[in-house]
This record gives C-alpha cells, sequence and structure tokens, in this order.
C-alpha cells in the first residue's frame, strides 16, 4: 500500500506537466528595426517634344539638372542641350540659375529630399531671346520620417514671368499665359502629394505648347518640372519573438527514449497530444490500483 501511495501523486503530476505544456500558447512579436527609406530630388526636368519645321520628324527633348537619390548632393547651375536640326546645330541653353541645389539623405530614422533654384531662367529650342519661364526663388521638400506621416511642401517666392509675361499663381488651379503667335503655357503651383509611406513635391509643372516657327522649329509640346522632391519611410518587418520560459514539471523516459513537447503547434502536436492522454490514463489506472490496496 505503502508503494501505491507514492506513485499515485506522481502519475497525476505527469499528466499535469503535460496538459500544461500542451496549454502554453505561441508569441508574436513586432521588431520595429526595418529597411532604410528612399529619397531623390531634381532641380529641372523636361519631357518635350520637338517637331522640326522642314524635317518630318520629332526630336525628344528628355534632361534633367542635379537628379539625385539619396546620399547625394548636387550643385550645378546651367543645363546645355545640343540637338540636331535645331538653331543650326547650335547648344541651347534649357537653364540657367545663380543657385541650384538638390540633396537627398536617407537611413533607418527617415528619408528627406530637398531641391531649390533661385534667379533661374528656362529656354526652349527655338526661342533663344524669349524665356519660357523666369523665376526668384522655388523649393520644394519632402520629408519620410520612420513612424510619422509623411510631409511634402513646396514654394515658389517672388515674381513669376512666363512667355514674358508676368504671372499671379494661385494654388486653386492651373495657370494659363498665352501669347499670340509664340503659344501656351500652362503652370501649377505647389504639386504636392502624399500616402501613408510616401510624399512627393514639385514647386511648378508647366504645360507646354509653343510654335515658334523660327530656326526651323515648328511646335513643342510636353512638361518642365522645377525643383521636386519625393521619398519613401522606412519599411518594418514582423519576426516571432522569444519563446515563454515554460519549464516542464517532469519528464517521462520510454526504453531509453525521451519525448519532449514544445509550445506552439506544429506537426508533432498530434503526439504530445496523445501522450498527454496516455499520462492522463497512467494516472487513472494509479488512482484504481491504490483503491484496491486500501480496500484489500
Amino acid at each position: 500500500m505503502n508503494r501505491n501511495t507514492f506513485r499515485l501523486p506522481a502519475a497525476v503530476l505527469l499528466a499535469t506537466g503535460a496538459v500544461a505544456l500542451l496549454a502554453a500558447p505561441p508569441a508574436l512579436a513586432t521588431d520595429g528595426s526595418g529597411g532604410q527609406g528612399t529619397s531623390g530630388a531634381v532641380v529641372l526636368r523636361t519631357g518635350l517634344d520637338v517637331g522640326l519645321l522642314n524635317k518630318t520628324v520629332h526630336v525628344p527633348l528628355k534632361a534633367t539638372l542635379n537628379e539625385v537619390s539619396a546620399p547625394a548632393t548636387a550643385g550645378k547651375t546651367a543645363l546645355t542641350v545640343a540637338l540636331d536640326g535645331v538653331e543650326q546645330g547650335q547648344p541651347v541653353n534649357v537653364l540657367t540659375a545663380d543657385a541650384a541645389t538638390a540633396k537627398a539623405t536617407a537611413d533607418e530614422n527617415g528619408a528627406r529630399a530637398e531641391a531649390a533654384l533661385a534667379h533661374a531662367k528656362v529656354h526652349l529650342p527655338g526661342l533663344p531671346a524669349l524665356s519660357l519661364i523666369e523665376v526668384e526663388k522655388v523649393t520644394s521638400q519632402a520629408v519620410c520620417a520612420a513612424g510619422a506621416k509623411p510631409v511634402a511642401t513646396s514654394n515658389v517666392l517672388g515674381t513669376v514671368t512666363a512667355l514674358g509675361k508676368k504671372v499671379t499663381l494661385t494654388a486653386g488651379g492651373p495657370t494659363e499665359v498665352e501669347v499670340p503667335g509664340v503659344g501656351l503655357v500652362s503652370l501649377r503651383l505647389s504639386d504636392t502629394q502624399t500616402t501613408s509611406t510616401t510624399a512627393a513635391a514639385a514647386a511648378l509643372r508647366l504645360k507646354v505648347s509653343v510654335n515658334p516657327l523660327k530656326l526651323n522649329v515648328a511646335q513643342v509640346d510636353g512638361e518642365v518640372v522645377l525643383a521636386e522632391a519625393h521619398c519613401t519611410s522606412p519599411t518594418t518587418a514582423a519576426k516571432p519573438a522569444a519563446k515563454p520560459d515554460v519549464k516542464p514539471q517532469a519528464a517521462v523516459a520510454t526504453s531509453g527514449r525521451a519525448d519532449l513537447a514544445e509550445t506552439g503547434a506544429g506537426s508533432a502536436t498530434p503526439w504530445v497530444a496523445g501522450g498527454a492522454l496516455l499520462l492522463l490514463g497512467v494516472g487513472a489506472c494509479a488512482l484504481v490500483v491504490t483503491r484496491r490496496g486500501r480496500t484489500s
């Protein structure tokens, strides 16, 4: 009877320990250290189609000034482009400025980009003496800090002149400037966009359609963008956290082999469940044996 009385709590203890191991849940946590963000800036971007008067061809004028991606800084102040068949083959000074800067930075804490122009003039092929646009100062900035809402801002300071006409810009929509015999320019002020992870800003965006009829140029159509900046926030990733410190109440050895139960659901879960039921059965049998020993 003493021997049976000693085995009863041990069997019950083994069964209880197995059930406790089965009941332990898995855990997940979010790791805040993700990849770094991205950013970029450009002082001037042109996407123009130049139609030649005496030829049935179109010459693309795709040019950029101070285009950078993080980490980088650029400060060139002039952009000259040569187009075959335009202005007798002479270079076209697309942009000149007193100051033109673009800067982009990015790391795990956030991304930032900015672009600025001061006292700048933009020219088109076929209009060497007339500026498409003149600005005193334009700036754009995009900031994507980790864990914060992205922010995009742009500013146009001082006077703006388009095709020789002084322009009053409004934030409500595009401003159109038309010059008879020359063409039409549509200017959009402070174009900004943000999402939950991105920001983009352009100080001035121009839709261009001009008919110079000079220097072998019949038509110039397309877009010109001044002071553009964009960024993307750093990313985060989720990974499993450390497993809880669950200590087994007991271990069962059968024929020299130990069965170890792990927390969480997996391919071994049915075997662990079966082992728990077996241990519960052992405990019940031990209880019956003990009661019989007491009654005998």
